[in-house]
């Protein structure tokens, strides 16, 4: 049988999957793509260590030069600047507070003894080889707080662990705790919903709760 010669000229794109696959099949690559999947902007310090890698700057080119990678956007107007500021001082990271305000709560969290700090890593998903488990004082604070210790831990993921906060290059809490004490925060009225997504707003209920519960004063 004669295949005619118009059906074995290569399909445009043929190309640029074979192209990113090849990208893709660096293992060093590969890992810095899946660091990025959860939206998260990190440095290329970070995602060097990540990845396991002495330098993420050459692999970084490589993906930017590929089109798997975006650069920033520059900001470009007030309303931009804003935002971003606005960002930076609190929001949502998957279902936990980040930005300066998650920053602050873990530090005002471990400042009143509240939290203590542990070795080892709490799962597959952690940026950090950090833990934390709940002192005695935690326990009854957290309860006073309106939390259930007890059902916070038989949750299937990780109890409490950190993020690298990518707008302040500071760990925040994540895992079950950290979820839960965001829920509690919105259910009392500390923080509301941005304008936008995953943005947050300390309301003033909030700053007074947050300084008198977990010694955080956000200015």
């Amino acid at each position: 049988m004669t295949v005619p010669a118009e059906t074995l000229q290569p399909v445009p794109w043929d190309a640029d999957i074979a192209s990113a696959a090849a990208l893709i099949a660096d293992s060093t690559r590969a890992a810095i793509l899946r660091a990025l999947l959860p939206d998260r902007p990190l440095a290329a310090g970070e995602l060097a260590r990540l990845a396991g890698a002495a330098t993420a700057s050459f692999h970084l080119a490589k993906l930017l030069e590929g089109g798997l990678i975006s650069p920033g956007l520059p900001v470009r107007s007030l309303r931009q600047s804003r935002e971003a500021a606005a960002l930076a001082e609190a929001r949502t990271c998957y279902d936990h507070l980040a930005g300066r305000a998650g920053v602050e709560v873990l530090d005002g969290l471990l400042r009143q003894g509240l939290l203590e700090e542990k070795s080892g890593r709490t799962g597959r998903d952690d940026t950090s080889s950090h833990r934390f488990e709940v002192t005695g004082a935690g326990a009854k604070e957290l309860g006073s707080f309106g939390l259930n210790l007890k059902q916070i831990r038989r949750s299937r993921r990780h109890f409490a662990g950190t993020c690298i906060d990518w707008t302040q290059r500071r760990r925040h809490l994540n895992g079950a705790l950290a979820a839960a004490i965001t829920s509690r925060m919105f259910e009392l009225g500390w923080i509301e919903h941005g304008p936008r997504r995953r943005s947050v707003r300390v309301t003033p209920a909030g700053f007074e709760g947050l300084a008198s519960t977990f010694g955080v004063d956000l200015p």
